[in-house]
Protein backbone atom coordinates (compact mmCIF):
# COMPACT_ATOMS: atom_id res chain seq x y z
CA UNK A 1 0.00 0.00 0.00
CA UNK A 2 1.29 3.46 -0.87
CA UNK A 3 2.23 5.81 1.93
CA UNK A 4 0.10 8.50 0.28
CA UNK A 5 -2.94 6.24 0.20
CA UNK A 6 -2.44 5.29 3.84
CA UNK A 7 -2.18 8.96 4.79
CA UNK A 8 -5.34 9.75 2.82
CA UNK A 9 -7.18 6.95 4.64
CA UNK A 10 -6.16 8.40 8.01
CA UNK A 11 -7.26 11.86 6.90
CA UNK A 12 -10.54 10.38 5.61
CA UNK A 13 -11.26 8.97 9.06
CA UNK A 14 -10.53 12.26 10.81
CA UNK A 15 -11.66 14.86 8.24
CA UNK A 16 -13.57 13.24 5.35
CA UNK A 17 -14.10 16.34 3.16
CA UNK A 18 -10.39 17.21 3.29
CA UNK A 19 -9.44 13.73 2.10
CA UNK A 20 -11.94 13.87 -0.76
CA UNK A 21 -10.64 17.31 -1.74
CA UNK A 22 -7.04 16.09 -1.74
CA UNK A 23 -7.93 13.02 -3.81
CA UNK A 24 -10.36 14.43 -6.39
CA UNK A 25 -10.25 18.22 -6.04
CA UNK A 26 -13.23 20.52 -6.31
CA UNK A 27 -16.12 18.67 -7.88
CA UNK A 28 -19.21 16.61 -7.35
CA UNK A 29 -17.49 14.14 -5.00
CA UNK A 30 -16.54 16.94 -2.63
CA UNK A 31 -20.05 18.40 -2.70
CA UNK A 32 -21.62 15.00 -2.03
CA UNK A 33 -19.22 14.38 0.84
CA UNK A 34 -19.88 17.75 2.47
CA UNK A 35 -23.65 17.17 2.32
CA UNK A 36 -23.26 13.66 3.77
CA UNK A 37 -21.02 14.98 6.57
CA UNK A 38 -23.51 17.72 7.41
CA UNK A 39 -26.37 15.21 7.61
CA UNK A 40 -24.53 12.47 9.47
CA UNK A 41 -20.82 11.82 9.99
CA UNK A 42 -20.71 8.08 9.25
CA UNK A 43 -22.05 8.25 5.66
CA UNK A 44 -19.56 11.03 4.92
CA UNK A 45 -16.78 8.90 6.36
CA UNK A 46 -17.78 5.88 4.28
CA UNK A 47 -18.03 7.99 1.13
CA UNK A 48 -14.58 9.49 1.77
CA UNK A 49 -13.06 6.03 2.29
CA UNK A 50 -14.69 4.86 -0.93
CA UNK A 51 -13.36 7.83 -2.91
CA UNK A 52 -9.85 7.48 -1.48
CA UNK A 53 -9.59 3.73 -2.10
CA UNK A 54 -11.14 3.56 -5.59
Amino acid sequence: MDTNKLLLIVIAILLPPVAVFLKSGMGKDLLINIVLCLLFFIPGLLHALWVVTK
